[in-house]
C-alpha cells in the first residue's frame, strides 16, 4: 500500500538542531510543508554528501515555507559528534533527527530490517500531515536538492491551483495543464 495521500503516524524524538538537542514530534510538522529525508547513516560516505547539498539549498527550501528533517537511526549524540567533527555536516542548519529506536523509520516503510538502517527516503509532506511525494533510492544512488526544490514547486502549485497538474520536467512559472475530456489523446 502505497504512503501517497497518507497521513503521517505520531512519532517523538529528539533531534541535534543549531547547536542545541531539542524535541520533534509528528506535531512540529504541523502547517508548514515539511520535507522528510531519511539516509542510512552518519559519518558515512553518499549520505554526508546529500545532507550537504541540502544545507547548501536550505535558504530556498525555507523561502517555500519548507522545514527539512534529516532522519537516520543514530543518536542525536551521534548526529552533533558527525557535526563538530565534518565540514560538510557543520553547513546543516536543519533539524537532524535521531531514531535509534526505528519507530520513524518503520512509520515512513523505510527501515531496513535486516540491517537496522533506513533506506534512502525522501517524502514531502503537506500543513496537513499529507504525505504528497514518496521517492526511495538504492544505497548508492545519491538524491539531488535541486530536483527535489522542483517537486516541492510542483506539489505547492498543485495544492493552492486545483484542477490543474504540472506536466513532466514542469519548473515554476511554466505551463501547467487542467485535465479534461478535450485533453484526452491529444498530448
Amino acid at each position: 500500500m502505497s504512503l501517497i495521500n497518507s497521513t503521517i503516524k505520531p512519532f517523538k524524538t529528539t533531534a541535534f538542531h543549531d547547536g542545541e538537542f531539542v524535541e520533534v514530534n509528528d506535531s512540529s510538522l504541523s502547517g508548514k510543508w515539511s520535507v522528510v529525508f531519511f539516509y542510512p547513516a552518519d559519518f558515512t560516505f553518499v549520505c554526508p554528501t546529500e545532507l550537504g547539498d541540502l544545507a547548501d539549498n536550505y535558504d530556498e527550501f525555507k523561502k517555500l515555507g519548507v522545514e527539512i528533517y534529516s532522519v537516520s537511526t543514530d543518536t542525536h549524540f551521534t548526529h552533533k559528534a558527525w557535526h563538530d567533527s565534518s565540514d560538510t555536516i557543520r553547513k546543516i542548519s536543519y533539524p537532524m533527527l535521531g531514531d535509534p529506536t526505528g519507530t520513524i523509520s518503520r512509520n515512513f516503510e523505510v527501515m531496513i530490517e535486516a540491517d537496522g538502517l533506513a533506506e534512502r527516503g525522501t517524502f514531502v509532506i503537506d500543513p496537513e500531515g499529507v504525505i504528497q511525494i514518496v521517492e526511495i533510492t538504492a544505497g548508492g544512488i545519491g538524491r539531488d536538492a535541486s530536483e527535489l526544490l522542483r517537486k516541492v514547486k510542483a506539489a505547492q502549485y498543485v495544492a493552492a491551483h486545483p484542477g490543474e497538474v504540472c506536466p513532466a520536467k514542469w519548473k515554476e512559472g511554466e505551463a501547467t495543464l487542467a485535465p479534461s475530456l478535450d485533453l484526452v489523446g491529444k498530448i
